[in-house]
């Protein structure tokens, strides 16, 4: 089908008083259309900042984002406007993303408006509650607040709201996080019927493991700023490379009573993001560091067809292809 989205080093930095903050650092990744790429990572890795530097609300400080074969960095700001209606955003917390003083019908209808493509009331009206039918909310609701309804319906406003453009692509920035985990069930499974009928592709971007691989075709694992490893959902999981991925993998808990895994206890101090020498950033947490982690940062390359791993110790036990 196509990819749909291509970003080509993308880069953010942010100016502090202490030196220059690298929150993405030549990030390169593709989506296909109608897929879903999963970003994952720690708190602070630059997974959020990437997403809303796909959508220009922050000004990526360089590289090349095209979307349909447009490369998005060369668009103004009135066109980047109106491109924001293929590329639409489904916010972490559904009760902050939302304003407050308006109702369901009024969040919803703000989007359909936008469009162009319903003239009057009436119209808006019906297609305001076709949207809450699709998004799962009942039709007696069209006139609460969020703060009437619980976190799971205000999340189903979101992703109303999202559609209301009819976008082609959807950043998702945690949209379950903030849920207990039967509602998160229910909204996982609520984008997938959405991708499914409506061609949708999406970004999901989540520090849960077990989340991204239940919705994603492939996986990106983030650590300071970088990729560390990229590979389809089922590869990442059944054959994980990067010492950082494996350590995550680990972590995620087994439902099972009296089920026992080994954890990889990651020890050490985390590096910094501001003005990061040239070296590995996870060496300093790394049980398997070496001096050549300490003195270059390792690349991006390929160890099978679409897997790929930033590790000095993968890249001398293998021969690979860079990315």
């Amino acid at each position: 089908m196509g990819n749909i989205l291509e970003v080509n080093h993308l880069k953010k930095y942010f100016k502090t008083n202490r030196g220059v903050l690298h929150a993405v650092d030549d990030i390169t990744f593709t989506i296909e259309r109608g897929k879903t790429l999963g970003i994952v990572g720690e708190s602070g890795c630059g997974k959020s900042t990437t997403g809303r530097c796909v959508m220009r609300l922050i000004e990526p400080t360089g590289g090349e984002i095209l979307f349909e074969g447009r490369d998005l960095m060369k668009l103004s700001k009135r066109e980047m406007r109106a491109k924001r209606n293929d590329i639409q955003i489904i916010f972490q917390d559904p009760f902050s993303s939302l304003d407050p003083r308006c109702t369901v019908m009024q969040t919803i209808a703000e989007g359909v408006k936008v469009t162009g493509k319903y003239r009057t009331k009436k119209e808006v009206e019906m297609r305001v509650i076709e949207l809450m039918r699709i998004a799962g909310l009942a039709e007696r609701l069209i006139n609460a607040y969020p703060h009437e309804l619980d976190g799971g319906r205000r999340q189903r406003i979101g992703i109303a709201r999202a559609l209301a453009v009819e976008p082609k692509l959807i950043i998702c920035d945690e949209p379950v996080s903030a849920l207990d985990v039967s509602i998160q069930a229910q909204i996982l499974n609520l984008l997938r019927e959405l991708q499914e009928e409506l061609g949708l592709t999406y970004v999901f971007i989540t520090h849960d493991l077990a989340v991204v691989n239940h919705i994603s075709d492939e996986i990106m694992v983030m650590y300071l700023g970088q990729t560390v490893e990229k590979a389809p959902a089922e590869e990442l999981f059944t054959n994980p490379i990067h010492p950082y991925t494996k350590a995550l993998l680990s972590a995620i808990p087994i439902p099972k009573v009296g089920a026992k895994k080994e954890r990889v206890l990651l020890r050490g101090e985390v590096s910094s993001p501001i003005n990061p020498g040239d070296e590995c950033r996870f060496a300093k947490r790394c049980p398997h560091a070496r001096a050549e982690c300490r003195t270059s940062c390792p690349q991006l390359q390929e160890k099978s067809p679409g897997h790929f791993a930033a590790c000095h110790l993968f890249g001398s036990e293998n021969k690979t292809t860079s990315l």
